[in-house]
């Protein structure tokens, strides 16, 4: 900013009160983003979090709705909603699984398959239009940087790879006294 300190800012500036807010400035760029996104999803069955379900089933992560939804975070109703609306979309298909009979694997059609690869081509175009202040290595740089602090958040002995089954952290969970 200008040596000026009334608060007020050009069009090209940001008003000093926000100027450090990390709390601003993050949520500044995630509606950002969810904008761009929401326009790239459209009518995608579940929006973007139905697109991410989607991502996780066709990069071979899911193994049953359950996991899926711990790992992204979504409440177990909200993602049964999700998992129907990606159903009747053709996209996934619920399968029995043969390791446990109660459980159900979600696993991506060959539409679905395609659709993935389609909208996560359509998100890039998305990010980019956030990005786009930013030279390719600021970008480059700015994501590293977010996936540092990601990883610092996460608790001790939890995988960083939302779709990364860390066994030896379950192993470890599962040898703990209750």
């Amino acid at each position: 900013m200008s040596g000026s300190r009334t608060g007020t800012a050009s069009a090209t500036e940001l008003p000093e009160e926000v100027h450090e807010d990390l709390g601003w400035l993050l949520t500044q760029v995630l509606n950002g983003f969810l904008d761009a996104a929401q326009e790239t999803v459209g009518d995608f069955p579940g929006g973007l979090r139905g697109l991410h379900v989607l991502s996780a089933t066709a990069n071979g992560c899911s193994r049953n709705q359950l996991e899926v939804a711990r790992r992204l975070g979504i409440d177990r109703s909200v993602m049964v909603r999700l998992i129907d609306d990606l159903e009747r979309g053709g996209l996934v298909k619920r399968c029995p699984d043969p390791a446990d009979r109660r459980a159900r694997l979600i696993r991506p059609t060959d539409t679905g398959l395609r659709q993935h690869e389609e909208m996560t081509a359509r998100l890039d175009v998305a990010k980019q239009q956030v990005l786009a202040p930013l030279s390719i290595d600021e970008q480059e740089s700015l994501t590293a940087m977010l996936r540092r602090v990601v990883i610092g958040l996460l608790p001790a002995g939890q995988s960083p790879e939302p779709c990364l089954k860390d066994a030896e952290t379950d192993q470890k969970r599962s040898r703990r006294p209750a």
